[in-house]
């Protein structure tokens, strides 16, 4: 069966053709040219993946991205005209998984589209049952969890991603490109700045044990450091 794909974008053209690429790559694909409507069909359990463009008629896109990620860990590819650092930070702090600005290539947005479904795929049918712990934090992998001083910390599913991937590898050093080739699934399309940015919200969101626990290597990358 054919992974599903749901595309949001009110330029019918731009739809039509990024629907022409999917399916040529195997791929079904359902269109949706407003907001609320993809909101409806976001809540199919069988898409795979959504590509949802930021400006949209009746609801704009990050309203949209918001509300999926409270019924749904779906990978989600934000599309965007402008090619502000400000949209990029907005569209990753609600919840998406990656971010392209108009004009893309659609070879690109294929190979993004497959790295995403290959690794959201693999991390949630993975034989990774258990829970980690280090001291006042406890990650549960399987479940996309993590508790903080018994507090459960609410993290977007990128976000967990790359904190269980450095937890999952203390001590060692990763660069920009190790996390985005374990994370993403593909390195060749990196923005070093979106690594960035999730290292800074997951340090916000852990506080104080955060700051400590994540250290940057500078010139090298990041590495997750175990506490006394």
């Amino acid at each position: 069966m054919s992974d599903k794909i749901l595309v949001i974008e009110d330029d019918i053209d731009l739809g039509n053709l990024i629907k022409d690429y999917l399916e040529i790559n195997g791929f079904e694909v359902v269109i949706a040219n407003d907001g609320l409507k993809g909101l409806e069909l976001a809540y199919d359990p069988m898409i795979k993946l959504i590509i949802l463009d930021i400006m949209l008629p009746l609801l704009d896109g990050v309203e949209v991205c918001k509300r999926i990620r409270t019924i749904s860990k779906t990978p989600i590819l934000m599309l965007s005209a402008k090619s502000g650092e400000m949209d990029k930070i907005l569209t990753l702090g609600v919840g998406a998984d990656d971010y392209m600005t108009k004009p893309f290539s659609p070879m690109e947005l294929v190979a993004r589209v497959k790295a995403h479904i290959r690794r959201y795929t693999s991390f949630s049918s993975d034989k990774k049952s258990d829970i980690k712990q280090f001291g006042d934090l406890i990650i549960d992998s399987k479940g996309y969890k993590a508790m903080l001083n018994g507090n459960e910390v609410s993290f977007t599913s990128k976000e967990f991603q790359i904190l269980d991937f450095f937890t999952s590898n203390p001590s060692q050093v990763f660069s920009k490109s190790q996390v985005y080739e374990n994370v993403w699934g593909y390195s060749e399309y990196m923005d070093e700045n979106t690594i960035a940015v999730y290292v800074k919200r997951i340090r916000e969101k852990l506080g104080e044990y955060g700051e400590k626990s994540i250290k940057t290597i500078w010139g090298v990358g990041y590495k997750w450091e175990i506490l006394e």
